[in-house]
């Protein structure tokens, strides 16, 4: 069957700007396009778009969605499978957060009480899911799964305290080293104790503080861009200076 920009557009919900503009950056190109300029679609691009949308429902960018879907061994079924097993993780995380609201407002009304760890059970899958997103190829190569796992079931298992400890010294560490690196010393005091700041920090989610371990991940601080960009932010070089420190701490 085939389909004219209007009726493919409202069959999947999007403008039909934005499909004329998935064909100019070649993420999607109509089947044809007839004798009076008309964008038609097949069966295929209907089958790509549906694939397109789904990666933009996780937050996927266009330039990766048209890298991964360009691939050679591209697989529309193992891509249908992953997304299904993604919606499915997303779908109980929804659930957690709206059990822990339901226990919360059942506690303000007296009928229950809840452990104050409890109340951020729901924000702290959220923040382990992104975290995995992001990095959890890095740093399950890096440091093995057994540490991982082992550091995110210790971050679950935080008590309130813990966790706006940890959010409060993630703050100071940015803070204090922005202001050490006007000193242009890591070995400065100033310096050193954001590096002792940062393994008071590190040490709340490992399981157990390692030097070594502690410079490895200063290093991929700098290395990788996604966490460059995060100290850099507001102050070009800050993770440079950040791990030159930690080199000079865990000498």
């Amino acid at each position: 069957m085939e389909y004219s920009i209007k009726e493919i557009s409202k069959m999947a919900g999007v403008s039909s700007r934005t499909l004329r503009y998935y064909d100019e950056i070649g993420l999607l190109s109509p089947l044809r396009v007839s004798s009076t300029g008309y964008r038609i679609y097949g069966q295929e691009e209907v089958n790509r778009l549906q694939q397109i949308l789904f990666y933009r429902e996780f937050e996927l960018p266009l330039e990766k969605i048209s890298e991964i879907m360009s691939r050679q061994n591209y697989d529309r079924e193992k891509a249908l499978v992953e997304h299904k097993e993604k919606l499915i993780a997303k779908r109980k995380q929804i659930d957690l957060m709206l059990t822990n609201l339901d226990e919360s407002i059942r506690e303000m009304k007296g009928e229950t009480k809840m452990k104050d760890k409890d109340k951020f059970q729901g924000l702290k899958e959220k923040n382990l899911k992104v975290n995995e997103e992001k990095y959890g190829k890095e740093i399950r190569e890096k440091y093995g799964e057994v540490v991982v796992e082992e550091s995110n079931r210790k971050y679950q298992n935080q008590s309130q305290e813990t966790y706006e400890k940890a959010e409060r010294l993630g703050a100071e560490i940015i803070e204090k080293l922005y202001v050490a690196m006007e000193t242009g010393d890591p070995s400065s005091e100033a310096a050193q104790e954001v590096a002792k700041l940062h393994k008071e920090w590190i040490s709340i989610y490992w399981p157990v503080y390692d030097k070594e371990a502690h410079r490895g991940l200063a290093e991929m601080y700098v290395a990788d861009e996604r966490f460059k960009v995060y100290y850099d932010k507001d102050k070009e070089g800050a993770a440079e200076f950040l791990r030159d420190s930690i080199n000079v701490f865990t000498k």
